[in-house]
């Protein structure tokens, strides 16, 4: 495998983070500010690039390389399969019929791979529409559960305005793009951590509908966030960002993590980016910097267990949450994977409002919250 990198600004130009080698047909994975992405020139000028390329473009809340995590600028990482090939299929949940059922948009969009030497998927999908829960249950249910499956909700800063993606056009509203990976020599590996810790009464969801929750406990369930919250309830709905809830639903094995990104004062409910069932148990969350830290260290060291020789790309996928908390400190996660899988492997990915994996030991993929995912692929 054969990797170049390259980073701009709204005030610079093309910078190579990378030797500058010529790669063939690669695969041209593009994260970056929204703001950029929207500008008309993107696609000319990394088609100029990278001639005969595949593009694929996610907007993110910063995007990650080995040097930088940056919310200002475009990473370009280039990637040639020497001895795998990659085939890339999209959806689109504003103009499919199937819009309003994320479910069948995952289904359809994983049933348009042939199956023959499928090694892994990786998907980039908008971040402002989809259901991210019924999506991953759809792609599930595409693949039986066995095919790996790895991914991010494209981002949007704090802004929660828009976020954008596509497949060799410009990037735009509601698409879906989804990586397959082929090839007997590939090796792919994954983990995800959080580092967050619940704290507080457990309470039960006893009135919620797809991924709006409304009553806890028989109680509004904003009121009793904005009670916990106390003075940061003011700063809602971004404070909401560093105080998830933990939720365990009857049907699960594990505990989720959901992010709540948005609340309805006129019902007193909030909204979560998957979905949240009632009966289940939820409990806030909440952490710091050390912990994050920790966490990512730990994601990356449990990736490589399955890894025979030193990766040759990472795809990080870490929630902009995380990044809130890190603050100043938020290159410090990168660098603890960088030290565990090797300074040889490239590194890139995006903050994100979504993470796409399955849990440590399982095969079929869910959506996270505030984890870091890392994806390890070698040939």
């Amino acid at each position: 495998m054969k990797t170049v990198q390259l980073k701009k600004t709204a005030s610079s130009t093309w910078e190579y983070l990378s030797e500058n080698i010529s790669l063939k047909k690669p695969l041209v994975l593009v994260f970056g500010n929204r703001y950029l992405l929207e500008d008309e020139s993107i696609l000319d000028e990394v088609k100029a690039l990278f001639a005969d390329g595949e593009f694929v473009f996610g907007s993110s809340a910063g995007d990650i390389t080995s040097q930088y995590v940056d919310d200002e600028s475009v990473t370009i990482t280039a990637i040639e399969f020497e001895k795998s090939y990659y085939e890339i299929k999209t959806a689109n949940v504003l103009t499919d019929s199937e819009k309003t059922d994320s479910f069948l948009t995952g289904k359809n969009l994983i049933n348009q791979f042939p199956v023959t030497g499928l090694k892994h998927i990786f998907v980039v999908s908008e971040g402002s529409f989809i259901n991210g829960s019924q999506l991953t249950q759809g792609m599930n249910a595409a693949v039986d559960n066995n095919i790996l499956i790895t991914g991010a909700l494209c981002g949007d800063a704090a802004r929660f305005e828009k976020t954008i993606a596509s497949y060799n056009e410009l990037p735009k509203s509601g698409e879906i793009v989804a990586i397959g990976l082929y090839g007997e020599s590939l090796n792919v590996s994954f983990s995800i951590n959080g580092g967050w810790t619940p704290f507080g009464p457990e309470r039960v969801v006893t009135r919620s509908k797809a991924n709006i929750l409304y009553e806890l406990d028989d109680q509004p369930a904003l009121d009793l966030y904005k009670k916990y919250l106390g003075e940061k309830s003011k700063e809602l709905p971004a404070a909401a960002l560093l105080y998830p809830l933990k939720v365990k639903s009857s049907n699960e094995k594990q505990s989720i993590v959901r992010t709540i990104l948005n609340i309805n004062e006129e019902d007193n409910s909030m909204v979560l980016a998957g979905d949240i069932l009632e009966n289940s148990r939820v409990q806030l969350m909440m952490t710091n910097v050390d912990n994050i830290v920790d966490a990512s260290e730990e994601a990356a060291s449990n990736a490589l267990e399955f890894q025979e020789k030193e990766p040759d790309l990472a795809i990080l996928v870490s929630c902009i949450g995380r990044k809130l908390v890190l603050d100043q400190r938020v290159e410090e996660e990168v660098e603890e994977v960088i030290e565990v899988v090797g300074k040889h492997t490239t590194i890139c990915g995006l903050y994100s409002y979504g993470e796409i994996a399955p849990f440590r030991g399982e095969q079929n993929c869910q959506l996270h919250n505030q984890t870091m995912t890392i994806t390890l692929i070698s040939e």
